[in-house]
């Protein structure tokens, strides 16, 4: 078989990718200390993709977190999403690995990760979102910030014009609305041509992190 031809295993992420609604970030619960107890919620209720995002630190630290992750993942049929590192996502046998605009260009990412993980990108405006939607090795995108958000302070929301001409251009990659949603402004983005949707504070802050997330699964594959 070429070596440029997908393996099975990618063609089985790719399938998943496809089918997948809701995307969580969230940090390692450390103020909580519910990590796995908060996986198990989230992830049996229809989250089904989970990235761990949590700045500063440690890569043996990250890792150890991540650990806690992929067992989760693998008892509810998740993919692992690590955020920016390739060198991290290869140690732990992620399933994705999200990249910034000012993260590793995808081809070198791919050197590192190889081509049995998916390679997301964020963008921010109609021309980042329209070359992620071409850009050659790129699995995802996603699109935002829609409203202002903490974990991005400072940044620019390009609000729902840009999830409209995203959605006008019928992208054939899956594509993530992300920032500031959540179950009250939902129909919003749901409105404006998104099906798909990243979240954090909608379940790392909610009362009932698992009715929250059956909520949004419901409404998002309702839509499918």
């Amino acid at each position: 078989m070429s070596r440029h031809l997908p393996s099975d295993r990618a063609v089985h992420l790719r399938a998943r990718l496809g089918r997948a609604r809701l995307y969580l970030c969230t940090d390692a619960r450390e103020k909580q200390g519910d990590l796995p107890e908060f996986l198990d919620a989230v992830l049996a209720n229809g989250v089904d993709i989970v990235q761990l995002r949590q700045k500063g630190l440690e890569a043996r630290q990250e890792i150890a977190f991540l650990e806690v992750f992929r067992d989760a993942c693998v008892r509810h049929g998740a993919l692992l999403a690590v955020n920016d590192r390739a060198d991290i996502a290869h140690a732990v046998q992620a399933d994705v690995l999200h990249l910034g605009q000012d993260d590793l260009p995808v081809e070198a990412a791919r050197a590192i990760v190889g081509q049995d993980v998916l390679i997301g990108r964020s963008t921010h405006s109609t021309d980042q979102a329209d070359a992620a939607a071409a850009e050659p090795g790129v699995d995802y995108f996603c699109c935002g910030p829609v409203w202002p958000t903490p974990t991005k302070p400072g940044r620019h929301a390009p609000g729902l014009p840009l999830l409209e001409h995203t959605a006008a251009q019928r992208p054939t990659r899956p594509w993530f609305a992300i920032g500031g949603i959540d179950t009250g402004n939902l129909e919003q983005v749901l409105g404006a041509g998104a099906d798909r949707v990243v979240v954090v504070r909608a379940l790392t802050e909610a009362p009932d992190p698992a009715a929250a997330a059956a909520d949004l699964t419901a409404r998002l594959r309702s839509t499918a």
